[in-house]
C-alpha cells in the first residue's frame, strides 16, 4: 500500500471527551470539508473528539493531478492509513461512497461500530443512475456545470431535487458550494460494478443505516439491502434529502446519530 499525504480535518470534543473518537468518511463529488459546517462541530460540543478525512484527490490531500485515478481501494487505503495514524479504532462514519469506502475498510479491519449515512446499497450505482436519468435528464450536465462553479438557477434548482430537500435554501447551496468538486472516473466505475465484486468477511458490529426520508438518489426503501449485509438497525430522517450532513434537517440526523453512539456505551 502506497502512502500519500492526506489531509485531516480536527475538532476536538468539548469537555470530557467520549471514547471512541468518530472518523468521518466523505461521498462522492465531496470533500472534508462538508462535515466542517455542522457535524464536526456539533458532535465535538456533545464531547465527541471528531475526525474528517480528504480522500486522494479531494480537497486538501495528495493526488489532485490524478484524480481519476483512484478506486475505492485506494480510497479503503486512506482511511487505514488514517486509522492508523490516529493510534485509537474510532467509529466510523460515511457517507453515500464514503460508507462503500467504510464498508471495504471493515473487510479489512475492526472498529468499534459504524453509521452508514445514505449508503450506496450493495447492488452499486447503475439503478439509481437509470433512475435519474429518466425521471431527470438535466442532472448530469447541472452537476457537471456545478463541480465547474457555475450555479444558474435551474442548477441549484435540480441539485436540491435531488440532493438535498426542499426546505434547504438556495443562499445555502451556493454556501455549500466550495465543499465539492469532481469524482474519479475511476471510483465511479467502481461503484457501477459494486454488484460484480465478491467481497471479504464481514466483522460483528454495532451497525446504524440512516436515510433520508425525501432521498431521491437512494430512498429508504432501499436501506434494507445494506442493513440486512451488516444486521444493522436503520434510521430514515422524516423530509430529509441525500446529503444530510448539509440539509436543512442535519440536525436531527446528528441527533439520531448521536442518540444510537451514547447507546453503544
Amino acid at each position: 500500500m502506497k502512502l500519500r499525504r492526506i489531509h485531516t480535518l480536527h475538532q476536538p470534543a468539548v469537555g470530557r471527551p467520549r471514547l471512541p473518537p468518530l472518523l468521518f468518511v466523505h461521498g462522492g463529488y465531496a470533500t472534508a470539508a462538508c462535515w466542517g459546517e455542522y457535524f464536526l462541530p456539533w458532535f465535538s460540543r456533545r464531547g465527541f473528539d471528531c475526525h474528517a478525512l480528504d480522500l486522494s484527490g479531494h480537497g486538501h490531500s495528495e493526488g489532485r493531478e490524478s484524480l481519476h485515478g483512484f478506486g475505492v481501494d485506494d480510497y479503503a487505503d486512506d482511511l487505514a492509513q488514517v486509522v492508523r495514524e490516529l493510534g485509537q479504532a474510532p467509529v466510523l462514519v460515511g457517507h453515500s461512497m464514503g460508507c462503500v469506502v467504510v464498508e471495504r475498510h471493515l473487510e479489512r479491519a475492526a472498529a468499534p461500530a459504524a453509521v452508514l449515512m445514505a449508503p450506496v446499497p450493495p447492488g452499486g450505482i447503475l439503478g439509481a443512475t437509470m433512475k435519474i436519468a429518466l425521471t431527470r435528464p438535466a442532472f448530469f450536465d447541472q452537476q457537471a456545470r456545478s463541480t465547474r462553479g457555475e450555479y444558474a438557477a435551474e442548477t441549484l434548482r435540480t441539485l436540491r431535487e435531488v440532493y438535498y430537500s426542499a426546505e434547504t435554501g438556495s443562499d445555502d447551496l451556493l454556501r455549500f458550494a466550495p465543499l465539492f468538486q469532481d469524482e474519479s472516473r475511476r471510483a465511479l466505475l467502481d461503484l457501477s460494478l459494486l454488484a460484480m465484486r465478491f467481497g471479504g468477511r464481514l466483522p460483528s458490529l454495532p451497525v446504524l443505516v440512516v436515510g433520508g426520508e425525501a432521498d431521491a438518489v437512494f430512498p429508504p426503501a432501499v436501506l434494507g439491502f445494506t442493513a440486512a449485509r451488516w444486521k444493522a438497525e436503520v434510521a430514515v430522517i422524516p423530509r430529509a434529502g441525500h446529503t444530510l450532513m448539509l440539509d436543512a434537517h442535519w440536525r436531527a440526523a446528528a441527533e439520531r446519530i448521536a442518540g444510537w453512539l451514547e447507546r453503544q456505551g
